[in-house]
């Protein structure tokens, strides 16, 4: 039998999408180190800490990105983003035009996303100031 690709569902792992399923993980994910593992599959999956990932499953987060872009997408972190601008060209060995379904759905794009991801903190979770979150300790006058 062979494997398509025929769904018409258009969901955030849509892009990633386009290699044919395996019983043995493919070799970029098995020399990859844990970290970028992780950031590598929430990236592909589109569960990654995003603006595009938050508006839809955690609605307290920020959308934004902090170059002032309204939606801080996927897209927009491997292509636009002025931050890893300089980084890019990794990218541009597997998609010239920065195509994220070429980034995010063949063997040269996710060698060169893990590459990128090596070089760049691009989909880690932004540390946050403790005074701006909920968790700082209550003073003792609360």
């Amino acid at each position: 039998m062979h494997w398509s690709n025929t769904s018409k569902i258009n969901s955030l792992f849509s892009p990633a999408d386009r290699l044919p399923p395996s019983l043995k993980p493919r070799k970029h994910f098995c020399e990859s180190r844990r970290a970028i593992y992780g950031r590598l599959i929430q990236c592909r999956t589109g569960h990654a800490f995003t603006g595009e990932y938050y508006s839809s499953f955690v609605p307290s987060e920020t959308v934004s990105c902090p170059c002032g872009e309204r939606l801080q997408t996927r897209e927009h972190i491997l292509a636009t983003y002025p931050t890893f601008e300089s980084k890019c060209d990794m990218l541009r060995s597997a998609s010239e035009d920065l195509v994220i379904t070429d980034i995010l759905g063949t063997e040269k794009g996710i060698k060169a996303l893990s590459e990128f991801l090596q070089e760049t903190n691009a989909f880690k979770k932004p540390r946050t100031d403790p005074s701006h979150t909920n968790l700082r300790p209550s003073s003792p006058s609360e």
